[in-house]
């Protein structure tokens, strides 16, 4: 007789005194704790009831799903760690000084990184955040998006720094074992990537333009994109109108990362570049965090061939939770469609989830409140024109109002529960949670 589906007061109850035993507290004791759904944040609760309101689970999906969601490693294929609130304060008097545009942007950027580390309301923040998502990590992009080592290396060392600081919650994985121990002990982590392949550009010889890529894997680098939007030396970009395809020094730079063991991402690479880099692999390789233009064409979608390709190698697509990127009403029951078509298309063991957002501290916005406006009436937070990379081509969709709640990353446990709502077994949720990317890591290695 099948279950009657749970309104929001039975979901309160009901996930109040559900008990998930797979959950782990700080310490690394383990204990029974009760579902990781009902919380004292807004945030983090507004997206649940939201989420909830287009799931509608019944009572034995929920449980199952929230249990399996709590007993199973969960890594991102490409996504954020929740970002800390700025320094109102600190932002303001940089601005007032006469900072330029580009040291607030870095500014912006340094604090949302780095403030958990330093800030002991911003570190509660971020592992609470966590704890909501029942993650245990993610591919967390360090690196600016481009080929500029030095700009690379500007995130590369925040997140060094944040990870060296909260080691004992927060580390950085170098291995795909770190990962499981970071699980069995309770603890969150992330591994690095980069939204570029850094690149000297001085062009004396194919060798020395290449050789940052293994500096780079030393500092712990273990994925990173062929492209991000742009045209580059590699291969084309999503956002590009005519697509050249993979260069030959890209091909090379695919070898190069072969034989290092980085992961080659073409997540911002676009369709035939993204096609060609799989038939140039000789390991796995990723779409870290994209949609399905079988689906829903989208220029950050992959067409069906390029997936294929992909799969070929042995790898996977992430799936992401960017509105714009589903489709329909661009909220979770889009995105589930996505995996579905995915899984049937082109099987469950190359399939995952990449975000490619993040929870940002419910702090943040009494921060911002403290920042000034320019002489325009525009906030200090504003810079003028668009950054280069983040040049798009129009699309007129519009979304659903109720999308991006619905798809929040701390929705993650609901994620789960959608997936058991589909009709996907266990082992198969358990590999689009994270056993995948672990796979395709482990073969990179």
């Amino acid at each position: 007789m099948p279950q009657p589906a749970l309104n929001r007061r039975s979901f309160l109850k009901t996930s109040a005194t559900v008990a998930t035993a797979g959950i782990i507290n700080w310490a690394g004791q383990q204990r029974g704790i009760a579902a990781p759904l009902v919380s004292d944040n807004p945030i983090i609760q507004k997206g649940r009831e939201v989420a909830l309101s287009i799931l509608k689970p019944n009572e034995k999906d929920l449980t199952r799903g929230l249990e399996l969601h709590a007993n199973s490693v969960v890594f991102e294929s490409y996504g954020f760690a929740p970002r800390a609130a700025l320094d109102g304060d600190a932002y303001r008097k940089a601005f007032e000084s006469g900072a330029s545009d580009e040291e607030l942007v870095d500014l912006r950027e340094e604090m949302s990184m780095t403030r958990a580390a330093t800030s002991d309301a911003e570190r509660r923040e971020l592992i609470e955040a966590m704890q909501a998502a029942g993650v245990t990590g993610m591919f967390q992009n360090v690196g600016e998006e481009g080929s500029d080592p030095l700009r690379l290396l500007k995130r590369l060392a925040r997140f060094q720094f944040t990870t060296d600081e909260l080691r004992e919650e927060f580390s950085k994985a170098v291995h795909p074992d770190d990962v499981v121990a970071a699980k069995k002990a309770g603890k969150h982590c992330i591994a690095f990537t980069t939204n570029g392949v850094p690149l000297r550009q001085q062009w004396i010889s194919t060798r020395d333009e290449l050789r940052h890529i293994r500096l780079f894997r030393q500092l712990g680098v273990r994925m990173m994109h062929l492209t991000y939007n742009r045209r580059n030396p590699l291969g084309d970009g999503a956002g590009e109108p005519n697509d050249g395809g993979v260069s030959d020094f890209g091909r090379q730079a695919i070898a190069e990362m072969n034989q290092l063991g980085v992961i080659v991402d073409v997540a911002h690479s676009g369709w035939r570049t993204s096609l060609e880099a799989a038939q140039a692999s000789r390991r796995p390789m990723v779409a870290s965090h994209t949609t399905c233009a079988g689906l829903y064409k989208h220029f950050r979608g992959k067409p069906d061939d390029a997936i294929k390709a992909i799969c070929d190698t042995g790898g996977l697509i992430g799936i992401c939770c960017i509105p714009r990127f589903l489709g329909g009403a661009g909220d979770v029951a889009a995105f589930l469609d996505h995996i579905d078509y995915a899984v049937k298309k082109f099987g469950a063991e190359h399939v995952a989830i990449g975000p490619d957002i993040s929870y940002v501290s419910r702090n943040d916005a009494a921060e911002r409140a403290k920042i000034p406006k320019r002489a325009d009436g525009k906030s200090a937070l504003s810079v003028s024109g668009p950054r280069w990379e983040h040049l798009w081509p129009q699309d007129d969709f519009r979304p659903a109002p109720h999308a991006e709640q619905s798809l929040a990353w701390t929705n993650w446990p609901l994620f789960t529960v959608g997936l058991v709502q589909r009709g996907h077994s266990d082992d198969v949720i358990r590999k689009i949670l994270g056993e995948n990317v672990l796979r395709v890591w482990r073969a990179n290695e």
